[in-house]
């Protein structure tokens, strides 16, 4: 190989890493938007004789694309995950247990009333799960941002003299979506709304 080959072929593998990296860099800033869609205004953890406890109020904006696809019928599907952590000084911390509410929020245009359900599991698009009907998007919406007292562990499941965190997580599951608006969302700062939060859970006392 010539030196001019070498030379031609290490500058067009130089331009290929340095064209990925301005990419990166100006992609950065919106990834960075777009996680901010969400907030977890409030988190409280409490360990009572039922088990772990779990309340929590999600602040959000509904994006104006989500906004035209409910009005349209489309359903959107929203999920709260969290997860209980034992604390391990000498290791990554350990899992204890973990729950999941998937809810999914339509509106419907012959009555004109909204409708909420709530399951442990994915509900798919047969929307098999127990539901209740709001008469305003308001009301609807308050009830995806807000839970209240949700069992995410058992007591048979926690040490008395041991220390746990909880990470909480919540999001729109753009994957339950028809195909059509999957592919469109993709990548879309508009379809990513998303928040998550770490709350400490104490021995013997609620939350720190």
């Amino acid at each position: 190989m010539t030196t001019t080959v070498f030379i031609t072929r290490y500058w067009k593998i130089a331009r290929r890493e340095l064209a990925a990296w301005l990419l990166f860099a100006l992609l950065l800033p919106g990834w960075a938007w777009a996680q901010a869609t969400a907030e977890v205004a409030q988190l409280k953890v409490e360990r009572t004789e039922e088990g772990v406890l779990l309340s929590t109020s999600v602040r959000f904006e509904v994006p104006p694309p989500v906004d035209e696809a409910l009005a349209k019928g489309i359903p959107m599907y929203f999920v709260a995950e969290a997860t209980l952590y034992q604390d391990r000084w000498y290791w990554y911390d350990k899992r204890v247990a973990g729950a999941q509410r998937h809810m999914r929020l339509s509106y419907q245009p012959l009555t004109r009333r909204w409708r909420l359900q709530v399951s442990s599991a994915p509900i798919g698009h047969s929307g098999l799960a127990l539901g209740q009907t709001f008469e305003t998007r308001d009301e609807a919406l308050a009830a995806v941002q807000r839970i209240s007292q949700w069992k995410i562990a058992e007591p048979v499941e926690l040490e008395a003299d041991a220390r746990y965190n909880v990470d909480f997580r919540f999001r729109l599951d753009i994957s339950q979506l028809p195909r059509p608006f999957q592919i469109g969302a993709v990548g879309q700062a508009d379809w990513n709304i998303s928040a998550s939060r770490n709350q400490r859970l104490g021995a013997t006392e609620g939350t720190k």
